[in-house]
């Protein structure tokens, strides 16, 4: 375990108490977090195949995907997909062990055209998305840290994590709102809404300015009235559950679809087909989504790492990620006076991933709670952490730590 473990009082002022702050989430259906959360599912079916087949995971890292955007003709009450999606499935993963293997393309693709119907009411995984895999071996001395060893991995690779807690109110609201309106009460009263949903928030002082972006379902509207109509109940829905969170703000302005104009026609609607943009819209890519908080926090020093697909057992891109926001989190919880915290790691490649060559923490402390009382307590919770990694990358490979 690393000696060296810093604790010291942070440089900054809290986020909560910054008069400006910038938050961010893109919903289940935007085409980066598609990106993210299909190549998460294929490294937890890897995982589990390696681990049926060779009794360990072996290397892979599922985290250079891509979606392009198909063509679809959208047209008021429906419309028809010209050209499907495409998914790029890239990187590296082995296939086996000796004249043992696994079937990796036929598990990326089964993993990803689950994840599909389990997640896009509208997308059929195998009449609108065609699945284009570019899973290669990998080299032999970083598929050598995978042979049977006892205790911890080595990091295969040099690179640095950061987490934080707790979640400001904005924050925390931004993550909430979205889950609202792809959740499943919403869509049972609003069935002709897509998931394609991305929320920003913009906080000045305690006045929160809230756009949501969703799609309205093209089969459910037939008239330019009809949208307008319906986008009309969405915004007061929107706005009745703002209003009922444990927020402090002061005042919350709500837009939705605020590029719609009356009299466009179709031009002035934002409608789908299929309740993503990635129909024709955008298209969508591996890290380019939300952070492991689930969110996209301006303020907040963020890791250059995407976290979704890498191996659960040694990529530290994904180790550290999680683990320093899971971190940060008991520490803001466990240890009293701790009013923020923000947790550092950092990896060099071959060293074992529960030694990391930095490990830090800076705490914002309240008022009269002076930074020794609280620095052997927080250095405690970090060498735990590091000490439990076995169990937590176990449970990595279990997908029971959301990435996106």
């Amino acid at each position: 375990m690393t000696n060296d473990i810093v604790i010291q009082a942070s440089p900054t002022v809290p986020v909560e108490e910054q008069c400006v702050e910038i938050v961010e989430r893109k919903g289940k259906g935007h085409p980066d977090t598609i990106c993210d959360a299909v190549a998460e599912r294929i490294s937890i079916e890897l995982s589990r195949a390696y681990q049926k087949a060779f009794g360990r995971i072996l290397h892979h890292n599922i985290d250079k995907g891509m979606l392009v955007a198909g063509q679809v003709d959208c047209r008021l009450g429906g419309g028809r997909v010209k050209e499907p999606m495409r998914l790029v499935i890239g990187d590296r993963a082995s296939a086996g062990v000796g004249r043992k293997a696994v079937p990796v393309a036929e598990i990326a693709v089964g993993a990803a055209r689950g994840w599909f119907t389990q997640h896009l009411r509208h997308v059929d995984p195998d009449r609108h998305v065609r699945y284009q895999v570019e899973l290669k071996a990998g080299s032999p001395e970083l598929g050598s840290i995978f042979e049977p060893r006892r205790g911890p991995f080595v990091a295969n690779d040099t690179s640095a994590a950061v987490g934080y807690a707790p979640l400001t109110p904005t924050e925390r609201l931004v993550l909430d709102v979205e889950r609202f309106l792809n959740g499943p009460l919403f869509k049972s009263e609003f069935p002709g809404t897509g998931e394609d949903i991305k929320v920003m928030a913009f906080r000045l002082d305690h006045n929160l300015s809230l756009t949501v972006a969703m799609p309205l379902l093209a089969g459910f509207v037939r008239s330019e009235a009809r949208y307008f109509e319906m986008k009309a109940q969405i915004l007061r829905m929107i706005r009745t559950y703002v209003a009922g969170q444990p927020h402090r703000f002061k005042r919350v302005q709500v837009a939705l679809n605020a590029l719609d104009r009356r009299g466009q026609g179709m031009d002035g609607m934002y409608l789908s087909l299929l309740g993503t943009s990635a129909e024709q819209g955008d298209s969508g890519q591996v890290g380019r989504g939300n952070r492991v908080c689930g969110v996209i926090a301006l303020n907040r020093p963020m890791s250059g790492e995407a976290a979704a697909g890498k191996n659960p057992v040694s990529h530290v891109g994904k180790i550290y990620n999680v683990l320093a926001h899971e971190l940060a989190l008991r520490i803001h919880r466990q240890v009293p006076g701790v009013k923020e915290a923000t947790v550092w790691l950092g990896s060099t490649i071959g060293r074992r991933i529960d030694r990391p060559a930095i490990a830090t923490a800076q705490v914002s402390l309240a008022p009269g709670v002076p930074l020794h009382r609280v620095q052997a307590e927080a250095r405690g919770i970090i060498q735990e952490g590091l000490a439990g990694l076995k169990p937590f990358c176990d449970a990595l490979a279990l997908g029971k730590y959301p990435v996106c």
